[in-house]
Order: C-alpha cells, then structure tokens, then sequence
C-alpha cells in the first residue's frame, strides 16, 4: 500500500518497542528513546531537548531525515529506512553520584565526536565484517569512500553556572544504493555498508551495536574522569584512524592553507601535524577542511 514502510522488503522499518526493551536501563546511559518516522534533524531535535532541561541518556533515532546536518552547516538527506540516523544526548561536565562519576574539565569533550567514531568502527567491524576506517575526526571510511560521519555539538548550560550537555550525531549509510549516495562536498566519494559488501545490513542489530558500543565507550572514559589516555580511548582512536602517518593538506578558516604529515593525535583530541613551520595542534573546529 503507498507510503507503507515495508513496499520495500530490503529497508524494513525499526521497532521503538524491541529498541527500548534492548537498550534503556534504569543507570543508563540510555534512559529515554524516541523513534520518529521523519524529522529534519535528529541532532537539532537532542539540541532542543537538552535547552529544555532533558537529563542526559536520551537517543533519537530517525527512519528518514530531511535536512540532517554536518560539519559546517553542510545539509544531507537519504531515503527513508536506507541508513542509521541517531543523535543522543549526553551532560559529561555533571557528576554522576551513584556511578562514582566527577564532573569531565571542557578540555575533555573534544573527545566526544572521537568517542563516537570508535564506537562506529567496532560496531561496523563486528557486524558488518567490513574494514572501516576514521579520517579525523569525523568520517567513516571503508575503502577510501565516507559511509558515516559524526556531529558533535555544544548546548550551553541553563545558567551560567552549569556546564554545556554534549549532543553527538551518527548518520551511517546502510542500504544506500549507487544512484541515491549523495554527493560529498568534501571531495570524498560516498558508499554504504551495503555497496561494499557488508555480510549484514540489518538495522536494528546494528543500531544496537551502535549504540552499545558507544555506551561502553562513554563509560569507560567517564570512569577515568575523561582521560583518554588512561580509559584506552586515545589508543583505540589511533588503531582505527587512517589519517595518521599520511600526508595532509589543511584548510583554514582565514583561508591559508598547510601541509604535513599528521604524526598523531594529543591528549585534548587534537590532530598533531608536522608543518614546515613547526607543529600544529588542531582541533576540530579550527579547520574548514582537511585532505
């Protein structure tokens, strides 16, 4: 019938129902999931939570949206049911009493997207059996093509006095066919898990793993008062990121551009680049594109 979700039989649609039984416990992370059968952006929709005061562990999930955002303002949007579309919200500069968390310094959080994009890797390796990689900081590669990337964006605290929540977006090509892939403006060609052989296209498993790897993830930083270092994320990041070790080209917001060999990845989450110049230590929002 027109407009049913299961005209087609490759993109079936999630269940709210089996998500929350699977995934939402009493100490979290996830408290509270929302699935929405269209919105224009799953992250935008966290963001408007977190300003009303939602507590931290909300996720929103969306079968289709219609102006999901990226870094720098970029817009995209994919058939209904042919990806993962999530955005969750968390508040890492609050403690956590009953966990024995302290509150996590704002020098930590540009860790978050990086956070996520370990998250990815894992999910995908294991359930999709395919070779993925992380271009920092955001993308998901398989093969040199993006099939996810990750939004992380600030909402500041009610009052001055309290810390900004965390909302992190994943969008993850899943069944995307060649002639609905959008085009990248950042000069990579896209994919999806399925164009490049995935041994399961499943949503809900993957969603699943997704997000409970990213809950592992996010405990075991805040665990180590979001070190990095001390919690093995700096070094899962490293083990899964192709951009270190190559040559990069980096384009600035004043519109100067440099060369390097990107040599690691600091304690903060900044990328270490080797320039004539000396060493650079750029996070995330200092640069409008880098190759």
């Amino acid at each position: 019938m027109p407009g049913s979700p299961y005209t087609d039989l490759d993109r079936p649609p999630l269940s709210a129902a089996r998500l929350r039984r699977a995934l939402l416990a009493p100490h979290g992370p996830w408290r509270r999931l929302e699935l929405r059968a269209e919105t224009g952006s799953t992250n935008a929709d966290v963001v408007e939570a977190a300003r009303a005061g939602e507590p931290e562990g909300l996720v929103v999930v969306a079968e289709r949206q219609t102006a999901g955002r990226g870094r720098r303002g970029r817009i995209w949007q994919s058939p209904p049911r042919a990806g993962i579309a999530t955005s969750v919200l968390l508040r890492p500069g609050e403690a956590v009493v009953e966990r024995g968390w302290a509150p996590v310094p704002p020098s930590g959080y540009g860790w978050m997207p990086l956070l996520a994009g370990v998250a990815l890797v894992e999910a995908v390796a294991r359930l999709a059996e395919l070779d993925a990689r992380l271009k920092w900081p955001n993308d998901l590669l398989l093969d040199g093509a993006k099939c996810a990337g990750v939004l992380a964006e600030a909402v500041p605290g009610a009052a001055p006095d309290r810390p900004p929540a965390i909302v992190v977006g994943i969008g993850l090509n899943v069944t995307l066919r060649a002639d609905e892939l959008p085009e990248n403006p950042t000069g990579l060609p896209a994919t999806s898990l399925q164009l490049a052989g995935a041994t399961a296209t499943d949503r809900d498993p993957l969603l699943r793993a997704l997000l409970r790897a990213l809950a592992d993830w996010y405990e075991r930083w805040r665990d180590a008062g979001g070190d990095a270092v001390a919690s093995g994320l700096r070094d899962a990041y490293l083990a899964g990121c192709a951009t270190v070790g190559r040559q990069v080209r980096v384009l600035l917001p004043d519109g100067r551009e440099v060369c390097g060999t990107a040599t690691g990845v600091d304690p903060d989450g900044q990328l270490l680049v080797d320039a004539p110049d000396g060493e650079l230590r750029l996070a995330a929002g200092d640069i409008l594109h880098l190759r």
